[in-house]
Order: structure tokens, then sequence, then C-alpha cells
């Protein structure tokens, strides 16, 4: 282990250790110039710039305003530096970055990269070190400088990439004390049948045909984390003008509309990343492993990572690495070493996430997506041609379908390997289809459009590992049939308040309830809250008993069943249906039932007392208090087929549920001769709390409001707070 100093630290990483010179301020502060953020009355920037890297240089300096912390702290984890700030604790996800992420080969790319994405790159790093050099009272906890390279680090959008499945504490057993890991690794298998919000989104495509105006609409609805995608505008002379939500840190709406077309990104269930088992050879000192007849060598480089110590002093860690042709080594099973391969296009997926940006139609989207550069990603698209799709991830591998790819395969048989791209003719997807709607949801393709879509047979099984979720049966049920869609409509279908699981299950638990012999205690115990769930629709309010019943039961039922579904290689929700006993759910209904009267008083505590929105400060780990203001929630958990999300839970020093993540950015548009949006961001665009907009559109986010988006110049007059330079 060495010790070393900041100074020291950025030096090996050619980071400055300094605030731009005078000279460099002096340029900065005449590219801001140029620059103009109007503040909308929620706090909302509208960004103009002539050039498309000066609306890169104000958008992210807009960020920086709302959220500096969370800009530097997406770049901390992109770069493989979090432990700099966060101690040793944060090493192995540093390294697991460091494994894909190489400042030198970054900087080699920036060199490379074209004049116009260059152009981009240094607008963007303008911005941040502008706003650190007119900002003295920002510290940042590691970054002080940014080098326009960096943004070749985040370049796809997602908030966590296809690198997170790479497991943290297998990577520390391989690379580090197996001792020390093997607890880590029974937590995290441990954390792993634990009851949790799905990460993913909803996307809907609504076609001409079956809106009220002949206008095609589009729905972006990503279910993330709270708090980690700023809502912005950014145009310029150059034919830019995209409003969305841009993950922090990126200089690119993510999921949006430009006046012509709109995206909406849903995390795919399709395979793009792939474990790959080699077979080693040990041979004069040397490791080797199996390919075909040959036996080649593993390349072995070092990696450094740099941690803060907890005196605040800087320390180091160097590991000696090693990869073979598929990806590097990430963990061992058995005597085999598995190597991951997975998408790294640093210069090809910025291209593409900022060229979607700026397309009209289908035709130049697909045009884009040809970099092939999108690997996590199904896309929602729509335009105002009436065109409206579900592309799946561009950057998907070929590979012979005789394998298994959802576990690890044979490294040393050539045939495992990846065939190249498969071409997007060969890809499934939905392009306007007859019955005129298309949707999303985390979940296959293969319910995508009712019966116009895409057919599993017809492709190979890796196209998709996810299969259907409950939202899938809740999103065919209010699309089939339907016609005459608005925003309203559209909103309303988003919000609808059913839960397709419960539907399923409860009528299990009935039949279990109903077997009890007479003079079972269980019978009269359960006789109210049976009696209730008994007489339930299904649907979710604040005002509802048997909502609060109902999640209560089926989250005991999950802890129950989730290791046997596991070792069943089922999903819970089937195990739960299919498989629990009936004194599990007898079981899993009486501890709802005491859970609430403990904590409440009464099990008939109606839903919003218990399901809550609050945001006490910004601190990127939340933290709540019963004590503290808090607004009730009506929907639940997409763990339940809702498909408004609400990823809430009970913390240790909490009775009360409060989200974290879910419905986060909702936005619908409707491309017409004018393109006309409404949307909500969770709590609200500042991350300052002593802000307004810190908190201004809670209400509006918990009952589905969403506000009217001014995206035209003459919507924001009456309705701006601020019209400013960088630096003003």
């Amino acid at each position: 282990m060495r010790f070393l100093t900041l100074a020291a630290i950025a030096s090996a990483l050619a980071l400055p250790a300094a605030a731009a010179p005078a000279k460099d301020l002096a340029r900065l502060k005449a590219e801001a110039a140029e620059v103009t953020i109007v503040r909308d009355d929620w706090g909302i920037a509208h960004v103009h710039g002539r050039t498309d890297a000066e609306a890169a240089f104000g958008m992210i300096y807009a960020q920086a305003e709302d959220d500096f912390n969370r800009v530097e702290a997406n770049y901390l984890t992109a770069l493989g530096r979090t432990a700099e700030a966060d101690g040793q604790g944060a090493i192995w996800q540093d390294l697991r970055q460091r494994l894909f992420v190489d400042p030198v080969d970054l900087k080699a790319k920036y060199a490379a990269s074209p004049v116009w994405l260059k152009a981009l790159m240094n607008g963007w790093a303008d911005g941040l070190n502008y706003y650190l050099a007119t900002h003295p009272g920002t510290h940042p906890k590691v970054i002080r400088r940014f080098e326009p390279w960096m943004a070749l680090s985040f370049t796809e959008g997602s908030i966590g990439g296809d690198i997170e499945k790479v497991s943290l504490p297998a990577l520390e057993a391989f690379y580090g004390d197996p001792a020390a890991a093997a607890g880590k690794l029974k937590l995290a298998e441990a954390d792993s049948l634990k009851f949790k919000e799905p990460a993913g989104s909803n996307g809907m495509a609504i076609g001409p045909q079956i809106t009220k105006d002949g206008h095609a609409l589009l729905l972006i609805n990503p279910h993330t984390s709270f708090y980690f995608r700023s809502e912005l505008q950014m145009t310029s002379d150059e034919g830019l003008d995209a409003y969305g939500a841009a993950t922090w840190g990126q200089f690119f709406v993510y999921q949006g509309f430009n006046p012509h077309a709109g995206w909406m990104h849903t995390s795919t269930g399709a395979d793009t990343v792939d474990e790959f088992a080699e077979s080693l050879v040990r041979r004069d000192g040397k490791i080797l492993y199996r390919y075909g007849a040959e036996q080649r060598p593993l390349t072995v480089s070092t990696i450094t990572v740099a941690y803060r110590t907890l005196e605040g002093a800087m320390a180091s860690k160097t590991f000696t690495v090693y990869r073979s042709h598929h990806g590097p080594i990430v963990r061992a099973e058995g005597d085999k070493w598995i190597a991951e391969a997975l998408m790294f296009k640093p210069i090809e997926a910025l291209e593409q996430s900022f060229g979607r940006t700026k397309t009209h139609d289908l035709a130049s989207f697909l045009k884009v997506a040809e970099l092939d550069a999108n690997s996590s990603n199904n896309t929602l698209f729509a335009d105002d041609k009436g065109e409206t799709a579900l592309l799946l991830p561009q950057f998907m591998p070929r590979r012979d379908n005789r394998f298994d790819y959802t576990r690890p395969v044979d490294g040393a048989d050539p045939a495992t390997d990846w065939k190249g791209i498969t071409p997007f003719a060969d890809m499934p997807k939905v392009i306007d289809p007859p019955n005129g709607w298309v949707y999303n949801s985390n979940d296959s393709p293969w319910h995508a459009a009712g019966p116009n879509s895409p057919k599993k047979a017809d492709f190979p099984r890796y196209m998709d590992q996810a299969g259907d979720n409950p939202r899938t049966a809740h999103a065919v049920r209010v699309l089939t049939g339907q016609g005459d869609f608005t925003l309203a409509k559209l909103i309303a279908t988003d919000f609808d308040s059913y839960l397709p699981a419960f539907a399923r299950l409860l009528p299990g638990l009935m039949s279990a309830y109903d077997g009890l012999p007479g003079a079972d205690p269980m019978k009269a115990k359960l006789a109210g809250p049976v009696e209730a769930l008994r007489a339930w629709d299904f649907r979710w309010s604040a005002e509802s008993v048997p909502t609060s019943l109902a999640v209560g039961w089926g989250e005991a039922l999950w802890a129950k069943t989730a290791g046997a579904a596991k070792k069943a290689g089922m999903h819970v929700d089937d195990y739960m249906a299919e498989h629990a006993t009936p004194a599990q759910k007898l079981d899993a209904l009486a501890e709802s039932a005491d859970r609430l009267t403990q904590d409440f008083g009464t099990w008939k505590t109606p839903w919003g007392q218990i399901n809550r929105f609050q945001r006490v400060d910004d601190a990127i780990v939340p933290h709540f208090d019963d004590a503290a203001p808090s607004i009730p929630v009506p929907f639940a958990s997409s763990q339940w087929g809702s498909l408004a999300s609400f990823g809430a839970k009970r913390y240790p020093d909490t009775k009360k549920y409060y989200g974290s993540s879910g419905n986060s950015f909702v936005a619908v548009i409707e491309f017409g001769p004018r393109v006309h949006a409404r949307a909500v961001t969770a709590g609200g665009e500042s991350g300052d709390p002593k802000s307004k907009h810190f908190n201004d559109e809670a209400s509006r986010y918990a009952s589905g409001d969403l506000r009217e988006v001014y995206f035209y110049p003459d919507q924001l007059v009456g309705h701006t707070e601020r019209t400013y330079h960088p630096g003003g």
C-alpha cells in the first residue's frame, strides 16, 4: 500500500490540481457571453448557444448550478475514482470500472474523435470549469478541473451501465482477500432475495390512427432512482432543439424530444453482456488459456486505485489484472476464470447519444442508430410524420443459439465467440403497427404491439432474457381496443391504478382461507382482512385499506418464497402464484395485518398514510424521518404491475414507506404542427434545499398532475424567472 499526496494522484492521472489560469478564464468568459440561459417558473433551464458546443457549455453549466454534487458523483463513478471521495469501501467499484475505462486510452480516443464531437467535449469541459471558477463556494470532492476526454467515460445515458452486472464481492474475492469477500458474497446473495423495486421504465408510442387529433403521441416514464436526471432544454443556431431528461453530467438529452421526434429508452431484457469461462494452463511462470487448439497468454497489466483513508490522507492499491480476448477476468468459478464481454465504444456511443437528439423522423433516427453503440436500452419512438416504433439495442452480438448465454459459456470453444453485430434487419422490432400502439416495460418484445408483435419463435433466445413482468398484462389491458387518445388520456393510461399481480395472487389466498377448519384460530384472526381483500377491485388509491394489506402480504410472501423460486429458476411472482403453500399465504397475511396494527394502531390503515414522498435534503443516499413532513403517494411498486411506479420501503428507523425510485421524470408529447408536451419531475429541479424548486413539484408528482412544458419561446412569456449568461 502506498500513500500519495493529492498532487501526486492528480499527476498520475494527468489531472491538473488547480483551477483554470487567468488566460483560460478570459476565454471561458467570452464563451459564456455567447450562451443564454432562461430559467422558467419551475426552475428549468432553457439554454441557447450559437453552436452546439456552446449549447453544451450552457446546459452543463446549468446542471452544475442545480446539482454539482451529482454531476461530480457520476464522473467519479464513470472514471473509477469514487474511492478518492468515499474511501476504501469503494475500491472494488473503482477497480471494476477501471478494468474497462483507462484514462490513457480515453485521451487517445478523444484525440481521434471527429472534430464536431471534440468541440462538444471541449464545450462541456469549459462549462464545468467556468462554473467552478465562478462559484468558489462549491467545493468538489475530487475533480477540481474537468478535461474534455472525461466525457468519453460516460456516454450512453443509463445511470447504471452494463458494467454493473459484474459482482463486486466476486471481483474482490478474485483480486483481493477471498476470506474478506466471503461475507459480502453471502450478504449479496441474501440481498438478491429481498423484495425490491424493479429497475426499468415504461414507454408507449401511440399512432395517429388511434389519437383524437391524428397526431402521434409518446409516453416517457423512466423508473430510476430519484434526482439523478435534470430536466432541461438545449438549443443552438446549428439546428439543435432538444428537451427532456439529461443524466447529470452529460451534454445530451437522454430521454426526450425535439420539434419533430421523440425517443424513450427502457432497460432491455435482451442479452448484450456475456461471460466466458476460460480454461487455464500454467507454463513457465505464465498463465495461458485454451482457445480451440491454441494456448494463448492472458494479457497481464496493473491498475492503481487511489482512495481516501479514514484520516483523510490519500493512499492507493495496485492490482495485477488479467484479460483474455473475450474481456477482463472478473471472478473465478471452480477452476475456471470468468471473462466479461460487453460493449466498449466510447466515441460511437457518445456520437449516437448526441446525434439522436437532432433527428427529425424515423429514417434519420435509424441512420444514427447504425453506429451500433446502444447496448442497454430498448427505444420507443414517435414523430410528427405519425411514425411509431420499438427498437431493441443496436449493439446485439450475433451468437450461436445452441449455447445458453445466461450462464458462462466455454471460452475454449471458438463457436461460443461473438460473431459480429446482428444486422438491423434480423432484429425484433415494431414499426407502425396496424393496432396503433407499441409499448415496452423492460419485458420481452413479444407483446409490444398485441397481435402485431414480433414472434418469439422467429428469433434467437438471447434476444430476450427478461420474459414478461406484471406490467406486461397491465399495459396490454389498457391499450388494447382503445382510441381517441389525447395527452390527458395517455397520462391516465400510465396512471391506471390496476394491480394485476394481486388479481392473480389473491384468489389463492382466498382458497387457502376458505379451506381452514372453522375452529382454526387463523379463521377468526384473518376474517376482517380477508373480507376487505375479497371485496377489493385490485386498484390502488391513497384511501385504500386493501392496498395496504395486499402490499404487506405480498412482501411477506415474497420473503417466504424467494429462495425456493431462485432454486427453481422462476420469477418470484410466478412461484408465489403456482407453488406457495396455503400455510405460507395465510401466515403472510397475518404478518401484514400484525405489522400494520403494530406500526399504525390498526390494520385498517389507508395506503396513503403509509406510502409517502419525502425530500429532506440532497444526500445521494437518501434518509427519511417519520416526524418530518411528507405527502401521500397513491401508486405502488411496479413489482405488482403498477405502471406508475413508486419504489418505497420501510427503513430501519421508520414505520412509513418512503420512495427513492420509480417514476422519476414523466412526460407525454403530442407531435402536431407544434409539439405539445406535459411533464413532471420527482421533487423539483434544484438540488439545493433552500431553493423553492427543491420540492415544488412533489404534489404534482404524487397526483400525476403533469405541468405544461414551455417548449417554444412564446410559451416562456410570463413564465420566466431569470435570463442570464453563465457566470452572470
